[in-house]
């Protein structure tokens, strides 16, 4: 829904930034690697990537300096039973490149040393993850992608009622020029067939 929002950086807390856009204020829940980047920026213009979390009670924006954190999350959060939340919490104990190596390495004790991950959790995201994330390069690590996801079809889907691991298995593959309605059509005839 958005894709990022540049204001003004007015308040922020270890887990939390508020950015102000021409007198809107938005709340945006970030992970510590982006609070690491904020934190001398405190008065000035930032810039945020964004991932717009909807559940039935809740709508939360979570906010990322670079697109290559707001990738992994995006990653994390399709890995059954992690969550946003949990997902934050990795990358606030993990840079993207180490959680790239980590993943890449098979080393689940490094990943499960974030708040509220456990060893399960950890091995099943090696598990899951493996082989979609780019290999490090020096210190950088290229951004992780899954296909040809559209994260607005991911998120329609997932507003319906779908786990978030059926709907991006549901879009993986589907042709790049289909429009957002005829991409969630398609994925609702797959998931039909489920």
């Amino acid at each position: 829904m958005f894709y990022y929002i540049k204001g003004k950086l007015v308040k922020l807390a270890t887990d939390f930034a508020a950015v102000d856009c021409n007198g809107v204020c938005y709340k945006l829940w970030v992970s510590g690697s982006t609070y690491g980047d904020l934190a001398s920026n405190y008065g000035k213009e930032v810039l945020l990537y964004t991932y717009l979390n909807v559940r039935e009670d809740v709508m939360e924006l979570y906010g990322f300096s670079t697109e290559e954190e707001l990738g992994l999350f995006k990653l994390l959060i399709g890995v059954s039973g992690v969550g946003p939340k949990a997902a934050g919490a990795i990358l606030t104990g993990l840079t993207v490149q180490s959680l790239t190596a980590a993943v890449n390495a098979g080393d689940a004790k490094a990943i499960s040393r974030a708040q509220g991950v456990g060893l399960k959790t950890a091995q099943k995201i090696i598990l899951e993850l493996s082989g979609k994330l780019t290999a490090i390069e020096g210190d950088e690590a290229s951004a992780p992608v899954a296909g040809n996801v559209d994260s607005d079809a991911l998120d329609a889907l997932t507003v319906l009622g779908f786990r978030r691991d059926e709907a991006t298995n549901a879009l993986k593959g589907l042709p790049a020029n289909l429009s957002l309605e005829e991409k969630i059509g398609e994925a609702l005839k797959r998931l039909n067939r489920i």
